[in-house]
Order: structure tokens, then sequence, then C-alpha cells
């Protein structure tokens, strides 16, 4: 089975993100797969993104969105069949509703909204997204953010979740605030706590990758 890996907002170089999940589902016996997102650095659009993704997929599969990336995996599921999907610290919609209609208050202070796009604070990126990670990582993550199209913000989704789902909720985050992740948790099947920030693919690998594999087993039917 392949996991398929769809980043976040304002980020480029999946691969990069990813890598450190690599091996650990290996040795359960998933092969990863990142997409690269078009609205991140190439100007393309939430549809771009989601056939980016759709594209990803060839047989068995377990989508796993990461922060923006629950809106495109969300829609992705209900134009291929896949095995299920894992959301991690993300947005998880029902259908007809957007990232903005989805927005909990003001704009975050971590954001910077253009006319056309949006982009991450790269001085606010390490204390709101990445306090639990090493200070290399944490270096080349603000390497690797790039502006988004705007659009993405304001296009619907067709349905909720189409497939077997997951929670993992980062009660670290300071970003999207666990309150927030519980909010969108209760839209999945099953919900896993993990101790860590936004990004537990770089700083708790080996915990998330442990939920992923379970998650494997179940919809592989090996209980």
């Amino acid at each position: 089975m392949d996991v398929v890996y769809v980043h976040g907002s304002c980020v480029t170089d999946a691969a990069w993100w990813w890598s450190s999940m690599v091996g650990p589902l290996a040795s359960g016996g998933l092969r990863s797969v990142a997409v690269e997102l078009p609205s991140c650095g190439d100007g393309g659009s939430f549809e771009d993104d989601v056939a980016a993704v759709t594209a990803a997929v060839e047989g068995p599969a377990l989508l796993v969105g990461h922060s923006y990336g629950g809106m495109v995996a969300t829609e992705a599921a209900a134009r291929v069949a896949v095995a299920g999907l894992v959301y991690v610290a993300a947005v998880v919609p029902a259908a007809g509703e957007s990232m903005g209609s989805l927005s909990d208050g003001p704009p975050p202070p971590f954001l910077d909204f253009g006319a056309e796009d949006v982009g991450a604070v790269a001085s606010l990126v390490p204390p709101y997204f990445l306090q639990d990670c090493a200070a290399d990582v944490v270096e080349g993550a603000v390497a690797r953010l790039v502006r988004q199209s705007r659009s993405v913000f304001a296009a619907e989704a067709s349905s909720g979740p189409a497939a077997p789902s997951w929670y993992v909720v980062c009660t670290e985050d300071r970003a999207t605030v666990p309150s927030r992740q519980r909010f969108f948790a209760g839209r999945a099947d099953h919900v896993v706590e993990l101790a860590s920030g936004h990004h537990p693919m770089l700083s708790r690998p080996l915990e998330l990758a442990s939920a992923i594999l379970r998650a494997a087993e179940i919809v592989g039917g090996r209980r």
C-alpha cells in the first residue's frame, strides 16, 4: 500500500518534509509518495492541487493530509477510490465548506495576505509551527517557504471524508490549536493524539508512523 503525503500551505519540496517518515513506513511495508501542490509557488489552483493528488494514486493508498492538505486530500478521496484518509493537524471540510469559511477568528499573525497570494511570515514560523524541532530542521523548513495562491482559501469541498478516516491531534500545536483540531477530529472515524507541534513528521516521525501503520493494518484487514 502507498502512503500519499499531501503537504500544507505555503511550502515546497514535499519530499523533504516527509523524508523522516519514509524509513519507518517502509519497515511496515508502506511506500511513500510525496505530492507537490501546484498552488504553492507555481500559481496553481485548488483544482490543480487535487489533480496532482489524484494522479499520484496508483492502487490502494492512504492519503495523509497535513494542515491545508486535509482540504485537498478530502476532495481527492471524493474523486478517486482510496483505502483511507489520515489527517494530521488538518482541516477536514464538509460539503460546501472552504478554508475561508472554516477560519476561526481574525487572520493569524503568521500569515501575510496579498491581493493574489498568501505567504508565511518567516520570523513567526519557528515559534508557531516548529518549536519542538531541531535547529537544523527549523532552518531547512524556513528555507522551503513559498507564497501560495490565495484562491485556494475560497475553494469549496464537494463532500466530507469519503473513506475510513483517522485524525492525528497534535496537542502542542501553536498554529492550529488543539481545540480547533478536535473540532475537525469529530468528523473523522478514529482519533489519535500526539504530544507534538504542528509538524510531527519532523519532530515525532516514529510516533506518527505508528499511527499511520495502524490505520494501514485496519483498512488492509489485518486488525
